[in-house]
Order: structure tokens, then C-alpha cells, then sequence
């Protein structure tokens, strides 16, 4: 969810969701304390739909293509690709998170709004990658390693990666952040490992760099109004 403070209730001296001891006036009329709340999982649903619509046709997708071509060893490029991505997008979502606490909440969300309005008109520039891209990883290595390092650089500075940094600037927890960001990764690129050029033929690119484009700007006008409620 996005960020937001919380504390104790002024009146009543209590923190947020605590229980009143039995016989006090607060408990009278309850039955029993409510549980532990349900994991709210926004943050990591708004994660994966971003980055996922955001990596169609996007380099690192087309990376996937050259790769499952190149190597034809679905399983361990898939392996390669989850840990590069996990690995690039907690570093790009702890410098997100570090950059939100040396700056004012006022300025935080107003760089995030234009960072996602930059990021839609972004999206809806196709992105190119060559066969070199895939030799950046050393065609000595096995497989996921070599998968791990031409991706880990291929995602160095791609908006997948900005906008994980602009995602952990806004929402928390950061581990949502970062699992949502990774799993929408996997959702784009997994299969084109897996069906290859048949299935990456068949993705409207077109369409789906314009759906994401408003999915960032819509986000972009969401936060943005919700900053102006609530300042």
C-alpha cells in the first residue's frame, strides 16, 4: 500500500489495533480481540501489473527470445532470469526507499508522480537488442550464469528497474515491492522462453506498449489526486 503513518489514538492512549484488558469500560459489548490482520498484498498486485506490462517488447524480453534461441535450455535460463532480476530489483528498491527517507514526503510523491508520467511516455518507445547482448555473458559459463550476467546488465538503467525504484519510493512493505516487481518479470518473460518466437509473434506489441503507457499514467494521475486529498 502507500506509504503512510500511523500511531496511537490521542484519546484513547492506545496503539492502533491493540486489545482492551478484560473488564475495562473499552472491552465492554466485545465479544472476543480480533485476530491478526490478513496480508494486504496491493502493493505487490500493483508491482507485478506494472513491471509486466512494462517488460512487453521491452529489451530484456527480447534478450529472453535471443537467449531460449541461442541456448534452447528453458529451465535454467528461467532460473538465470529470476535471480538477476531479483537481485537488480532489491538494489533498485532499496536505493527507492533510501532516496524516500532523505527527502520530504511532499517532494517524494511529486517526483514519483513525474517519474510515472515519464515512464508512460517511455514505454512507448519500442526497445532494440542484438545477439551481443547475449554473449555478455560469456559463452564459457553454463548457462544461468551467463543468463544472470547479460541480464543483470541488460536491466542496469531499463525502466523495468526505474520503475522499481519509483514503485519503492511510493509503496511499502519493500519485499512486496520487490517480489511483485520480480514476479511480473517472470510473467512476461517466462514464456517467451518457454514458446519462443511463436508466442512473442503473436503479443500485439503495439497495443500492449500503449495499455501499459496508460497504466502508468493513470497511476501516475491516481497518485497524484491522492497526494492533493490528503495533503
Amino acid at each position: 500500500m502507500a506509504r503512510e503513518t500511523t500511531g496511537a489514538n490521542p484519546s484513547s492512549g492506545k496503539t492502533a489495533g491493540s486489545c482492551a484488558s478484560p473488564g475495562s469500560d473499552d472491552a465492554r459489548g466485545l465479544a472476543s480481540c480480533s485476530g491478526p490482520e490478513e496480508p494486504d498484498l496491493q502493493t505487490f498486485l500493483i508491482a507485478t501489473g506494472v513491471v509486466a506490462l512494462a517488460e512487453i517488447g521491452d529489451k530484456t524480453q527480447l534478450l529472453s527470445l535471443i537467449l531460449a534461441a541461442k541456448y534452447r535450455k528453458p529451465w535454467p535460463i528461467c532460473i538465470g532470469i529470476f535471480l538477476a532480476t531479483i537481485v537488480n530489483h532489491a538494489l533498485a528498491g532499496f536505493v527507492g526507499e533510501l532516496v524516500a527517507r532523505w527527502l520530504t514526503p511532499t517532494v517524494v510523491h511529486w517526483v514519483v508522480v513525474a517519474s510515472l508520467g515519464a515512464m508512460a511516455l517511455w514505454t512507448l518507445v519500442p526497445d532494440k537488442v542484438d545477439a551481443d547482448e547475449a554473449d555478455k555473458g560469456d559463452r564459457h559459463h553454463g548457462v544461468i550464469v551467463a543468463t544472470i550476467i547479460a541480464f543483470f546488465l541488460a536491466e542496469m538503467g531499463d525502466k523495468t528497474q526505474v520503475a522499481t525504484m519509483v514503485l519503492a519510493a511510493q509503496y511499502h512493505p519493500l519485499w512486496q515491492v520487490i517480489g511483485g516487481t520480480t514476479t511480473g518479470m517472470l510473467l512476461a518473460n517466462v514464456p517467451v522462453v518457454w514458446l519462443g518466437a511463436r508466442f512473442a509473434h503473436k503479443v500485439p506489441m503495439k497495443a500492449t506498449r500503449i495499455a501499459a503507457a496508460l497504466l502508468f499514467a493513470a497511476l501516475a494521475i491516481w497518485i497524484g489526486f491522492s497526494g492533493v486529498r490528503t495533503g
